[in-house]
This record gives C-alpha cells, sequence and structure tokens, in this order.
C-alpha cells in the first residue's frame, strides 16, 4: 500500500492515545505510526483506536497503513518491555513483533521499522535478517529505519540486505543538518523519508517572514504551509496534534500547491 502524505504519530499521548487515533482517524488520516516501546506509546490502545473506527465503520483494515517499530533494548524502560533483557536479539524481534500484531489487533503491519541501529554491523544483520523473514512470511510489506543519522549505517543495511530498506524515519532538524546526505541517497534508492518533529523542531521556520507571508497569501497556518513545502520535497511528516481542528486543516494541506520559487525560498531556511 502507498504511504499517504502525511502519518498520524502516537508517541506521548498515553492514556488519550485510543481516543485520539480514533479522532485521528475520523477526521481523515489513513496512517498511523506507533512502536511496541511502553516507555513512550501506548501501542496496545492504538489498538482499541484502531478497532473502534473499525467497529463504527469509519475504515476498514484494508484501507489503512500501519506503520509500528522493534525498539532495542537501551530505548526500552526495562521494567516494562516486550521481551527479556536475557534474550538472543533475534528473540526480542520476534517477541517484539508479536506483541505489535496482538496489541494491533492485525496479522499484517504495512511498515515494520528498526526503532534506532544496533551495533556492531554483525549484530545489525541479525536483526534486518529476522525482519526481512516477516516480510517472506507477508505479515510485513515493508521495511525501515528510524533514528539513523549516519549515512554510512544507511549504506551498510542497504549494501547487505536482501529486502531493501524503504522507509527512513528521522528527528527533522537543523542539529542533523536536516539529513541532506541522507535525503539524496533516498531519493536516488526509491526510499521514503519520513520526518518528525518536523513543528517542534523548528520554530524558526514557522516564525520566518516568508512562512507567515505565504501563510497570509494562502490563507492557510504556517505549519499547514510547512508540511505542504514537506510533501513538495518528498518527505512525508509525522503529525502528532491532539486537536481536532488542527487534524483538519492538516489534512486539506494537498489542496494547495506552493510554487518553484516559494519552495526554493523555504527550503533556504534549511540551509
Amino acid at each position: 500500500m502507498k504511504i499517504p502524505n502525511m502519518i498520524y504519530g502516537t508517541a506521548w499521548k498515553k492514556e488519550n492515545t485510543t481516543n485520539l487515533v480514533f479522532e485521528a482517524l475520523k477526521q481523515g488520516f489513513r496512517a498511523v505510526d506507533t512502536a511496541c516501546q511502553p516507555r513512550h506509546y501506548q501501542e496496545d490502545l492504538v489498538g482499541l483506536g484502531l478497532q473502534k473506527a473499525y467497529d463504527e465503520g469509519i475504515v476498514k483494515r484494508e484501507d489503512l497503513f500501519i506503520q509500528t517499530k522493534f525498539t532495542p533494548i537501551d530505548g526500552q524502560d526495562k521494567n516494562n518491555m516486550p521481551y527479556l533483557e536475557s534474550d538472543e536479539i533475534e528473540i526480542q524481534v520476534e517477541k517484539s513483533f508479536e506483541t505489535s500484531k496482538k496489541n494491533l489487533k492485525t496479522n499484517f503491519i504495512d511498515a515494520y521499522i528498526l526503532h534506532s541501529p544496533v551495533y556492531p554491523g554483525s549484530k545489525l544483520q541479525k536483526v534486518w535478517q529476522k525482519m526481512e523473514e516477516f516480510v517472506d512470511a507477508q505479515e510485513v510489506g515493508q521495511l525501515g529505519i528510524s533514528n539513523c543519522y549516519d549515512l554510512d549505517v544507511l549504506v551498510y543495511i542497504y549494501n547487505n540486505a536482501k529486502i531493501k530498506p524503504s522507509i527512513v524515519q528521522n528527528r527533522f532538524y537543523a542539529q542533523s543538518g536536516y539529513d541532506k546526505e541522507i535525503r539524496a541517497f533516498c531519493n536516488q534508492n526509491g526510499i521514503k523519508y519520513e520526518s518528525f518533529w518536523s513543528l517542534t523542531a523548528n520554530p524558526h521556520i514557522l516564525t520566518s517572514e516568508i512562512l507567515q507571508n505565504l501563510s497570509k497569501k494562502y490563507q492557510r497556518g504556517v505549519a499547514e504551509i510547512f508540511y505542504r513545502f514537506l510533501n513538495h520535497i518528498d518527505i512525508t511528516p509525522l503529525n502528532g496534534t491532539t486537536s481536532t481542528k488542527h487534524m483538519i486543516e492538516d489534512l486539506k494541506i494537498g489542496d494547495f500547491s506552493l510554487s518553484n520559487d516559494e519552495i526554493n525560498e523555504i527550503s533556504k531556511l534549511l540551509g
């Protein structure tokens, strides 16, 4: 299934997760991002939100793009994990995946993402090969990696993988140079780049004169302008809004287009 132009992000939603996922689907989101990482996500409550939307006829499972993640031990709360610290890494991936399917009430995950690289390379290969097995078993559609800011790591996975990564999901911020080299590699190799923290990390862009002026010109919020810009440069943003009003507005970014000059002006703000 093709990834929609915006994905609803479910991190940090805590006890509000079910209602927010349901509301996002009700307003028109057709892609949901989560992780089997109780420290930051309530994946089981994401599943309840999905089920509620199915039960009320808002959406069918086959019309949704659902992606979740295997979170290595360094990213977990060791008192609340989907696997044991003593498990071999492949068993950790297996247990996490089985937990995700149960949480999300589905036998098929559209995209399964490694939440962050693991080292050394031999260990990374073990994780990736286990993830490839899920694709071979037709339980996963695509594979990806998140929080990967080292191009060499991405190239290593790409060159050594039987099933190549088709998604990179990274924080979109100045400290990484907005991943220019990684995004170029993604574009050259048919990998979809997904951004998170797109708004939170970029107040200087949202308050810039150019975005303020475009907001007036198009009668859209600055967030909508920036999200539209990201789509124009082949980025699919995650959107974690808790506001129904913003859900409605942000989902309409496909209704207008920025000119090439405007895209170039905003691009300059990325350095």
